[in-house]
């Protein structure tokens, strides 16, 4: 069995997100315990702003007139997309950055469309098993003043589970930056209800995703 981890936040250490999807890998790896995982950072090992563009235009490029640049960014499309086929499993964390998507997340998920075997008519990803880890400084549900400004989780619902099919569970934490910002100082036993909620979802979530491939 193959696990693949995509972590998208800028902090190598100290990240919630990370933290999170740390309890659902060891989840998986509790069942899974020779399985293989494959991790990528894309705060420490961003993709270039140049990738995308550079493989859009390639496709349109006949081959023997591709520049080595244009070559370079197709093979790299291909490495990440394979990355993603070669798993049994997936989980994703990414966290709300300026109220949506960070760059870096933004720029694996467009390079990844581009390969054409993620074609929406093969769906190759379909009814595999992930797991969405992501975190949010402050508080952005129902009732909050910022509510409906969390411009990121609803686009990458819609990536992972209906662009790409996969069978998606999703573990959400808030008011991270309690502890940091002493402006929310008076939320320090909420935020650490929810942190201990999305834990145990983590967990949940974690073992569901393992499961899932044992019966596969």
């Amino acid at each position: 069995m193959q696990l693949f981890r995509l972590d998208a936040s800028i902090r190598t250490e100290g990240s919630h997100s990370s933290q999170i999807a740390d309890i659902v890998q060891q989840e998986w790896c509790d069942v899974h315990p020779d399985g293989r995982i494959v991790t990528r950072h894309l705060g420490s090992d961003p993709i270039p702003a140049t990738a995308w563009p550079l493989a859009v235009n390639a496709t349109y490029t006949p081959p023997e007139q591709r520049t080595n640049e244009q070559v370079e960014a197709l093979a790299l499309v291909a490495k990440l997309t394979d990355e993603l086929l070669d798993a049994d499993a997936v989980i994703v964390a990414a966290p709300l950055y300026n109220f949506g998507v960070s760059q870096h997340l933004k720029a694996w998920v467009d390079m990844i469309i581009a390969d054409p075997r993620m074609s929406a008519e093969v769906g190759p990803l379909e009814g595999k098993p992930a797991v969405l880890v992501t975190a949010r400084g402050g508080a952005y549900g129902p009732g909050t003043p910022r509510e409906g400004w969390d411009h990121a989780t609803p686009w990458m619902r819609r990536i992972l589970a209906d662009v790409w099919k996969l069978d998606l569970r999703v573990v959400e934490t808030e008011f991270t930056l309690v502890g940091v910002n002493p402006a929310l100082d008076e939320f320090q036993d909420l935020a650490a209800d929810m942190r201990k909620a999305a834990e145990t979802e983590a967990r949940e979530h974690g073992r569901a995703i393992a499961l899932s491939e044992a019966a596969a």
